[in-house]
This record gives structure tokens, sequence and C-alpha cells, in this order.
């Protein structure tokens, strides 16, 4: 696509306007246009695999999931679609929902027919994005099509209403199906029960502080902002419910003070959770914040945070050659990808598009770009919701995250670990390893294989520091007596991660790993510590418990490139007593940084109450001193003396 030029008074930082937006919507939008069936119901785009729902469910996520930027496109300009989308679309409705089937292939005698609404089905997922589409066009589209087209379209949303969805962020499927129907008087009743179910559901998952659980009780992710705040709070905003709103908006205004910390300068997201293909869509809670006037962000923050966000994406391969989203984070990569998604699933990423509602003279457009929080000021966050601790700086732009609180695990059961959930940190410029050795991750090296970190258990968050309990996993099952309570400090780069081991065979190996650096020449050592020739580097400093350091290659790269390694550190559990290991860890593009060694320094003793815990004083350069109780039950953290 021919993008426009760069306006560096407006935007210094990003050089995107609103007509860069509107350009990038026109460009993904009519690259799909050949892919559609001929009545235009099914978008059928090309890939490496269906997902495992077929090829019928992922040719409607093509319709459905452009559908909706394309809805964002006209509406934001007041109806006028010089790319005749609307026309297209109608049609697809109409002829999409003649006859709805079962059936799973696109079978060549019927390449037009949606799927039917079934329980926890695909069908509903796209259901919400065409009713969100619906209602934004409805004086352009729904209000002009014929009578019977109407009831039929109608016919089939109906289904979600009475349809089981998954007990996640899908209930809120339902209820923006619901707010549709109810609007255009049809199966009202139904309609406002679905969205009275959907708000219930989600309130129960409200921690507070502007973070949800995605259904199950520790799942953290971009699903909190692309789904759980967005959903309510456009349906609100759509609806014209002023308390609705504000209920939501509020607690959209809270996670957006967390969640703008969590981009780097260089426009990424964090690198973490699933459906991480969805990409840009991470800027839809910013712009559905200054649509409904609930965030603390100035509007030139919000457009530099989503711009830089889109930029990021876009100039790093996202899009191929034909102008279609690919499957994957910068280029094509399903190794990052659940099964649950087709070629078409990355244009969720339209959701990103909202801003386009916002007219042309709105704040958001017309103010100069402003700093994004990473380039202010070096910042430590601690998000008690999902007990995380954010740490950014300035000087190289990067965000880490620190997960003490996140593990993806069902109620009912622990399964194998997820390295985009279960890891102890992650960030915006490193991905996990998929194969090889964990990244940032402590294992016991036992007969059955390194063990996982299974179910986390949050300890709590505080001023610079989060801390957390597990208990090490093989094999699937917990190692007998073995409980793991670990704690990371952090300041400015640099970060303390100790681990108190309590039980296990003694002489049992323990390895401590740091940051997956991925790019050209990753892999250049230096005792626990790699770097690649873009300048990025991870490094690991032992303290305690640690004996020899060195650097492991990471098997086919990250998502971040084919080449990649990481520090290691190796130990072992002591005769007696539980075993304390410390280390400094950094990751940091910063050239020429100060020796790791010099920035951290700890005592430690055993707590003369409790065997099972350890007393430490930590000092890391720049920041006050703090004493630290370590132990299975429970972390304190506390000024130093004299601090």
């Amino acid at each position: 696509m021919r993008l426009p030029p760069e306006d560096r008074d407006l935007s210094p930082h990003t050089g995107w306007t609103r007509e860069h937006w509107e350009v990038v919507a026109d460009g993904l939008l009519t690259a799909v246009l050949p892919h559609a069936s001929p009545a235009g119901a099914l978008i059928d785009l090309p890939g490496p695999r269906p997902s495992r729902s077929g090829r019928r469910s992922d040719a409607l996520e093509g319709f459905a999931r452009t559908f909706l930027p394309a809805a964002l496109r006209v509406a934001g300009a007041g109806g006028t679609d010089p790319h005749g989308l609307l026309a297209h679309y109608a049609a697809g409705l109409d002829a999409g929902t003649r006859t709805p089937t079962g059936e799973r292939d696109l079978a060549d005698g019927d390449r037009e027919s949606w799927p039917l609404i079934t329980d926890r089905g695909q069908a509903m997922v796209e259901a919400a994005s065409i009713a969100f589409a619906l209602r934004l066009t409805r004086p352009w589209l729904w209000d002009r099509l014929s009578g019977p087209v109407r009831d039929r379209v109608g016919r089939w949303l109906a289904d979600a209403l009475h349809r089981v969805p998954n007990d996640n962020n899908w209930q809120l499927f339902p209820l923006s199906v619901g707010g549709f129907l109810a609007e255009a008087g049809i199966a009202e009743p139904e309609a406002r029960a679905a969205v009275r179910r959907g708000l219930e559901h989600i309130d129960r998952w409200y921690l507070g502080d502007g973070w949800y659980t995605d259904g199950r009780p520790r799942a953290f992710d971009h699903y909190n902002g692309w789904a759980l705040h967005l959903y309510p709070v456009l349906h609100a905003h759509l609806a014209g419910d002023r308390a609705l709103g504000a209920v939501y908006g509020e607690r959209l205004a809270a996670h957006l003070a967390g969640y703008a910390h969590t981009f780097g300068a260089d426009g990424a997201p964090v690198h973490q959770g699933r459906s991480l293909t969805y990409r840009f869509a991470a800027t839809a809670p910013l712009w559905a914040g200054a649509l409904t006037g609930h965030t603390p962000l100035a509007p030139g923050t919000t457009r530099r945070l989503a711009s830089g966000a889109l930029r990021h994406f876009l100039d790093r391969g996202a899009v191929d050659d034909r102008g279609l989203l690919t499957l994957g984070w910068h280029g094509p990569d399903l190794r990052l990808v659940q099964v649950y998604s087709g070629p078409a699933s990355p244009y969720w990423a339209g959701s990103a598009f909202l801003g386009l509602l916002l007219p042309p003279g709105h704040p958001v457009w017309t103010a100069p770009e402003g700093l994004a929080p990473v380039e202010e000021r070096d910042t430590v966050l601690a998000l008690h919701g999902p007990g995380w601790l954010v740490q950014s700086t300035a000087a190289d732009g990067l965000v880490r995250l620190h997960n003490h609180g996140s593990d993806d695990q069902p109620a009912d059961a622990v399964g194998p670990d997820d390295p985009y959930y279960a890891r102890l940190a992650h960030s915006t410029a490193t991905g996990p390893a998929f194969e090889g050795p964990a990244d940032n991750h402590l294992a016991l090296l036992t007969d059955a294989g390194p063990t996982e970190r299974g179910r986390v258990h949050p300890l709590g968050t505080g001023p610079g520091w989060a801390a957390s309990r597990w208990h090490p996993r093989v094999g699937g099952r917990e190692l007998p007596g073995v409980t793991v309570t670990s704690l990371t400090l952090a300041h400015g780069a640099e970060e303390l991660r100790a681990h108190l081991v309590t039980g296990g065979p003694a002489g049992t190996p323990v390895t401590q790993t740091g940051w997956a650096v991925a790019g050209r020449g990753a892999g250049q050592r230096a005792g626990a510590g790699v770097r690649a020739d873009g300048g990025l580097a991870s490094e690991l400093h032992a303290l305690r418990g640690f004996t020899t350091a060195g650097a492991e290659h990471v098997p086919g790269g990250t998502a971040f490139g084919p080449e990649a390694a990481l520090p290691v550190l190796t130990g072992e559990l002591p005769a007696d007593g539980p075993a304390l290991f410390a280390c400094a860890a950094r990751l940091t593009a910063v050239a020429r940084p100060p020796a790791l060694a010099d920035t951290v320094e700890l005592t430690a003793r055993p707590d003369g109450q409790d065997p099972e815990a350890v007393l430490l004083t930590v000092r890391l350069a720049g920041a006050p001193g703090l004493r630290i109780r370590l132990a299975p039950a429970a972390v304190t953290v506390h000024p130093a003396e004299g601090d």
C-alpha cells in the first residue's frame, strides 16, 4: 500500500496521522476482496492450514472480521463509502443466511452459506463482529436491506442468544449480538437477557484495578483489552447507556493507567498470552478510552501508542506481498498460533481502527504526539490484579513484564506449562523459546526431565517487587514435598531473581535461564550473557546457590528471529535445609551498561524463627535498600534500616 507522507510536526515520534490509518484500513480491506465468494458471503483467504473449525468457518471469519473494520471506516466517515464496501457486505449478508449449514468444508456446490451457530462453535465469535458492524452502519446498511434479508440475518444472529459459549471472554459474544438485536426489535427479551448474562459473567472475573481474569482463575493477557474491556464499553457507548458506560468506563480507565506502560518505544506490545496474531488489536482499548472519555491518557499519547503499534507490525512484515495479514507476529510463524486460528483470524486486528470513529477534528487526531510512558522515564510498576511487575527503561525503550500471577491453568486441573503464560518474565523485544531450555525459568533437573512451574500462587506485589509460590511438576505430577518461592525486584534495567526451594533430593541440579535474545549473531557469549548484532543483550550473574554460568542456543529461535540464545546458571540442592538461589539479571539494548555484578548487593541469613524462611538485605544500584523475608507462606518487603 502507498502511504501518505509523514508529518513529523504533528507526529514527531511516528510521523503518522489519521490519513495513514485510513489508507492502511483501505489497503487491508481491498486486499481481501479477490478472495470473496461470488456473492460475497464468505472470504476464503489463502493460508498454511485451516483452523480446527474447518474452511467454511474460516471463510466466515474472513467476512466477519473484515466487516468490522469496514464498518468503522464507513461510520467514521459519516457514511461515505468510496470503495463500495457496504454493498459488498450487504450482498454477503443476503447470500450467507439463505441456507445456513453444518458443513465444515467448502463444497463446490455451496460456497456461500454461513455455518450454523452452535454451542461453543466458532460462528458465535464471528456473529459478535457482524452484530457490531451492523450496529455501526445501521443507517447506511441494515435500514436499507429488504425485509426478508433482515429477517434471515436476524434469525441467524439470534441463535447466538440460545447457544452455550465457552466460559471465558466468549460470554461477551451473545452480549454483542443481543445489543444489536434489541435495538433492531428482534427477539428483544432474549437479546436483553443475553446482555445481562454477559455482564454478570465478567463482573465475577473482575479483580479490581482494571484487570479481569479470562474465565480461568489466573488467565491474564491481551484479551483484557481487546475483549473484556472493549465489548462492554463499546456496547454501552452505542446504546447511549451512560450509567453502564460509567461502570465499565471507569474499569477501562484503571486498566489503561497500567496498560499504557506495556508498549515499547518501537511500538511493540508485550509479547505475552494467546492470540498474539491479532497484533495491533492491542491498541483497541486505547482508542476505546479516547472514544468514551474514560482514559487517563492525553490525546497525543493515545495516538502515539496506537500509531506506534500499527507501524511496528507493518514495518516488520505482518502484511505479505498480497496485502494480507499473516498468521504470526512479525512475519508468518505458526509456532505461536493456536489451533482455533485460521487464515482470516489475524483480522481481529481490525478493532484497532476504532479510532476512526473519532472525527478528524478530535484532539486525538489534532494534538501533537506525546511521549509514550516508556520514553518519559524509567519505571517499575506493580499491577496487583495479574500479579505482574512492569519494568521499562527510557534509554533503550524496552518493557519487561515479570510474571508472578498468570498461568492460564484451568480451575480443576493442572496441565503443561504454556510458555506464553508460565514464564517468569516476558518483554516487548523477546519471545519464549519453543524448543530447548525454557527461557526465564527456574527448573529442577530430574530423571524425568526439567520441571515446569505449574499453577502460580501470587504472594503479592509492591513498589519494585512481585512474588509467587509454585510447586515444580514433571511428567504431569508435582515433585513430592517441593515448593519454590520466587521473588523479583527491579530498578532501572536491573533485576534480582531470588528463589527459595524447600524439599527435594540433595544433589538435584537446578538451572536458571534468562531472556532468549534473537537476531543476527545471537549467541555471542561472555559468561552467562548473550548479545545479538542489533545490540540486544541478556545477562545473568550468580549471587547465591549457582556455581556455573554459560549460555545455550535456542533451536529454531523465537518469534523475533530464527537465531537465538539465552544465558544459563546452574547449581544443585544442598544436603539439608531450604536452598536459596539468587542472581542478578538484565535485558538491555544499551551499548555499554555497567557490569551486572556491580549493580546488586545481597546478604542472606536464616530466619531464626522459621527454619523454612530466609532473611535478605538487597540493594539494587540507585534504589533504596530493602529487607525481605522469603518464606513459602508469605513474602514481606520493607525498607532497610538507614534507607
